[in-house]
């Protein structure tokens, strides 16, 4: 017997914000529909009715037409910020086929990843993947699963040389490289203390106050960037 595949989690969609939109440009929910279907998507004024009223919720494709249709960006039917891949692509109106093909990997590599919440490209598609989705660095860190990853790395570069630090730092972090080399070297700078003969332990004003990723995000933040920190 077949397995069914599990319905798709729905996407983030406030009532309160489509009924808003809704009466703020003066539509029933019958131009609302007519308006959709110029996009594509033909349904019923009942389905309007019953989104505005939370009994049901919109698909993706149904979501990017209501929106359309109410002249307004995606994410401010959502009610919340994106939180993965899946909303950021929504709320650039893009279906898992678009994002792909701007991104240069097949669709297939980039429904698994929006499944799994977890990005492996390479450099060059991870800087795709920022441009593609709107996304700023540290949002790109965030919803790739690459947090803990790159405080690991950062850890291990005010630890040790930061050069071997710089092509794995670089995959999670695609700015360019003379720019991180210069982050990655202040960064270990500041936190190799020497140590004085007699003295157990360097000063208390000279240890660093701030987790290493927490500085690097500001020493990163100082420099020219493609993609805004």
């Amino acid at each position: 017997m077949r397995r069914r595949q599990p319905d798709p989690t729905p996407v983030p969609f406030s009532p309160a914000a489509a009924r808003a939109h809704r009466a703020g440009l003066g539509l029933t929910p019958e131009q609302v529909v007519e308006g959709m279907a110029a996009h594509g998507v033909r349904l019923l004024p009942a389905h309007v009715i019953g989104w505005e009223s939370g009994g049901i919720r919109p698909s993706e494709e149904e979501f990017i037409a209501l929106a359309r249709a109410l002249w307004c960006p995606p994410g401010q039917l959502m009610g919340a910020p994106p939180a993965g891949l899946r909303d950021f692509r929504v709320a650039r109106e893009l279906s898992q086929e678009q994002a792909a093909r701007r991104i240069g990997v097949t669709e297939q590599a980039y429904r698994k990843a929006e499944d799994a919440g977890r990005w492996t490209g390479d450099e060059e598609q991870t800087r795709a993947l920022a441009h593609v989705l709107g996304l700023g660095l540290r949002a790109l860190v965030r919803i790739t699963d690459h947090q803990d990853d790159l405080d690991q790395r950062l850890r291990q570069v005010v630890q040790g040389r930061w050069q071997a630090q710089l092509k794995p730092v670089a995959r999670l972090v695609p700015v360019g490289r003379e720019v991180l080399a210069q982050v990655l070297a202040d960064l270990q700078g500041e936190y190799q203390v020497p140590m004085h003969w007699g003295a157990a332990t360097p000063a208390a004003e000279e240890q660093p106050r701030k987790p290493p990723t927490v500085r690097f995000w500001e020493l990163l933040a100082r420099r020219p960037t493609e993609i805004p920190v």
